[in-house]
């Protein structure tokens, strides 16, 4: 039989680079142990065969903790613009780390403004307030969207008088 210690520290080393890296390996550093009635079939790995790999005919961003692409991912929407290159420079860092995901979440806003623009492109012009919900927080939360737009209108209209100065 297997020792099944020896190959997880076997795998631990061709990671070892990455902080981190095998922390959970130890059945013993589990939170559910002894609760959980542990096996050493579980240490082996994946008792099943890994899907076909989805052909790659669109960017695929991929974390830096993992060796190769997922079998299967989404095509719909591949990074493209401004998001495309924050999302670009978020996958550089680990996922442990704020630097992927803060520009994570700035890709997506400015991805929506992207969105808005594309349509406005396309001759098509956003509902905005429906898209964004409006018409159920006017109903469940009148005095949090007054709000909410207020603080939106009067940041434009700073910013806006702020270029307006420099001009």
């Amino acid at each position: 039989m297997k020792n099944p210690n020896k190959e997880v520290s076997a795998i631990a080393k061709n990671y070892s680079h990455i902080n981190g890296w095998g922390i959970d390996a130890d059945p013993k550093n589990n939170p559910t142990y002894p609760i959980k009635h542990r096996t050493n079939d579980e240490q082996s790995g994946y008792s099943w065969e890994r899907p076909t790999q989805q052909p790659v005919d669109v960017e695929v961003l991929c974390s830096i903790e993992r060796p190769t692409i997922s079998a299967v991912f989404g095509t719909s929407a591949p990074p493209s613009g401004l998001s495309g290159a924050i999302r670009r420079y978020a996958f550089k860092y680990s996922e442990s780390e704020y630097g992927h995901w803060l520009p994570l979440l700035l890709a997506d806003r400015v991805n929506m403004v992207e969105g808005i623009i594309d349509d406005f492109k396309r001759g098509h012009v956003p509902n905005i307030f429906a898209e964004r919900g409006w018409k159920a927080e006017w109903k469940h939360d009148p005095q949090g969207l007054t709000r909410k737009v207020l603080i939106g209108t009067a940041v434009t209209v700073a910013v806006f008088m702020f270029f307006r100065r420099k001009n």
